[in-house]
């Protein structure tokens, strides 16, 4: 019997704000040209949406690109929808909407977007020194958002996917995220489990075997729940509106 959830993880690195764990980052996407990490609620809510104070979210934002050294790089942010479309950015634009996913080749931009238990997935290619961030929450993992980013890439910067280098950030884990039979249904029976009523549904493992499907083999998953772990927000969890961010920039 193969093990449940299916997903593999790395380790993580982490930076620490006066003693507090407030980014978190996939050591095995280290690179001189690559930055990336994934807030934690040491640094705020980043979520505009719901949000009861915006200054105190854009103060939240600011910290979170000093932490990442990006303090001068303005946000490019996803206006996420729950689906595939993806956006080249070559300039720095403020919100993009209707997309779930960004790819750039152009230093000096900082690909942003908010979660509370779907999953960031981060791209990188060194051959084409490019990236991508996409947003993948069931309905996203479904429509097939990670193939739709790698396409992407392909196409805009000539990327090979075997050279492309993904990392999926925390997000609700297998063990927790239940579901009605009708999501489920969607999904291979291989992410899915029978619990009482309903399923669960491993949406990591769903989008690496997507991730796999497009060429990519150097997959590093973060073994962190949304809704297990205290510090990052989880809508499961709370309901609270709190949302985390990634960012992902080209130096």
């Amino acid at each position: 019997m193969p093990s449940w959830p299916p997903s593999q993880s790395v380790p993580l690195a982490c930076h620490y704000a006066h003693d507090v764990l407030s980014v978190i980052q996939i050591p095995s996407l280290s690179s001189d040209h690559l930055i990336h990490g994934f807030s934690t609620n040491e640094l705020g809510t980043v979520g505009l949406t719901h949000a009861k104070d915006p200054d105190a979210v854009r103060e939240s934002r600011r910290q979170f690109l000093k932490e990442l050294g990006l303090e001068n790089t303005p946000l490019t942010t996803a206006g996420a929808v729950h689906g595939t479309q993806v956006a080249r950015v070559d300039q720095p634009t403020d919100v993009i909407d209707g997309v779930d996913a960004l790819i750039t080749d152009q230093p000096g931009i900082a690909l942003f977007a908010t979660y509370a238990d779907c999953y960031p997935i981060v791209l990188w290619d060194p051959k084409h020194h490019a990236a991508g961030l996409a947003h993948a929450g069931w309905r996203g993992t479904e429509a097939g958002v990670a193939l739709a980013a790698v396409k992407a890439m392909q196409e805009e910067f000539g990327s090979d996917p075997a050279d492309i280098q993904a990392g999926i950030g925390p997000g609700i884990c297998g063990l927790c995220y239940e579901v009605g039979a009708e999501v489920a249904g969607r999904f291979d029976a291989r992410f899915t489990r029978p619990q009482g009523e309903a399923f669960l549904l491993d949406l990591a493992a769903a989008n690496r075997a997507q991730l796999q499907e497009a060429g990519v083999t150097d997959i590093f998953t973060i073994d962190l729940c949304t809704k297990e772990t205290d510090y990052l927000p989880s809508h499961r969890r709370d309901h609270d509106g709190r949302r985390f961010g990634a960012i992902v920039a080209i130096r």
